[in-house]
């Protein structure tokens, strides 16, 4: 198989896995905001009520997070000559805006129950309906993040986030809710729910920044760089120096350019192989690479150039 079909396979099989991922986060969210919906209401409570409202708000991130994943698959075009990828970082700011909006209705609601002093009834089906969510979030988080690590996308590890908070949310109503039901302080329920709104603002800022990083195209991470550094190292027999090395993310892909000098009466056919050699290197290293290398000609009489090549046209 010749690299660049290699290419279009795996590419294609991350794909695939990262829409399944999101079709699982899909189906688990439906399940679990009926379930919410239903026992919130039964039971009066705003903070079961405004994990509904969180869960809703995660069935719409991973409809986001899936058609922005089908979107980001596309192959480039005329409009789009970089691809898609960065539909996936959209994405993932959507998401974040939404989960600081449900925040804040969730803190909103809670208010109003303090100053109405309402109570809740049947505490045990949202101690039941809390210990379900938290231990089907917690799978299904667990599955998201590892597709999101293994094909590098962004609106899935939003998604996943999206799903992590929820265990943690739910837990905390799963506690407040047994509090309540031992103490019969209902008070207990509107404050659980204001600190579940807190901790929603927190990721959601979080969310934002990550989604801002690849949006505004800044360098990939200095593991990523390193790694791409290192592989010039070890192959830097091959030409005389390198220099001006930027890179960029959109998505899972990755932009690296470098100039690469070379001896001068090097001809093209050499310089190519080269150039294509240390592509293939990187993107083995990090999938969904793609690296840009511009040719230049030693400068006469370069000392680099005649120590490690003796090149001709330098010595003269």
């Amino acid at each position: 198989m010749n690299p660049e079909s290699d290419k279009s396979e795996k590419l294609e099989q991350s794909n695939k896995l990262k829409k399944s991922a999101a079709v699982v986060s899909i189906i688990s969210n439906i399940t679990l905001i009926i379930l919410k919906l239903v026992i919130g209401i039964i039971m009066n409570s705003v903070s079961v009520l405004s994990e509904a409202i969180h869960s809703a708000i995660d069935l719409l991130a991973a409809v986001i997070a899936y058609f922005s994943i089908k979107e980001a698959s596309k192959p480039a075009d005329e409009i789009h000559p970089y691809g898609h990828g960065k539909f996936e970082n959209v994405s993932g700011m959507i998401e974040a805006i939404l989960i600081f909006l449900a925040a804040i209705y969730i803190i909103h609601e809670s208010i109003a129950k303090i100053i109405s002093k309402e109570v809740i009834k049947e505490a045990e089906l949202g101690i039941i309906v809390m210990f379900i969510s938290v231990i089907v979030n917690f799978f299904v988080s667990r599955y998201l993040f590892i597709v999101a690590k293994k094909t590098d996308s962004m609106a899935l590890e939003a998604d996943a986030w999206h799903l992590r908070t929820d265990v943690y949310t739910s837990l905390g109503i799963f506690v407040g809710l047994i509090l309540i039901k031992i103490t019969g302080n209902h008070l207990l329920d509107p404050i659980v729910a204001i600190i579940v709104a807190a901790w929603l603002i927190i990721i959601s800022f979080k969310l934002i920044f990550a989604s801002l990083k690849d949006i505004t195209d800044s360098k990939l991470s200095d593991d990523e760089e390193k790694i791409i550094i290192d592989i010039l190292k070890n192959n830097s027999d091959l030409f005389i120096e390198y220099h001006k090395l930027r890179s960029r993310k959109a998505g899972s892909e990755r932009f690296v350019d470098l100039h690469l000098v070379v001896p001068r009466h090097w001809n093209t056919e050499k310089t190519h192989a080269i150039s294509h050699m240390l592509e293939h290197k990187i993107a083995e290293s990090l999938s969904g690479t793609q690296l840009i290398i511009h040719i230049e000609p030693c400068k006469k009489k370069s000392k680099k150039c005649i120590q490690k090549f003796n090149c001709t046209e330098c010595t003269l």
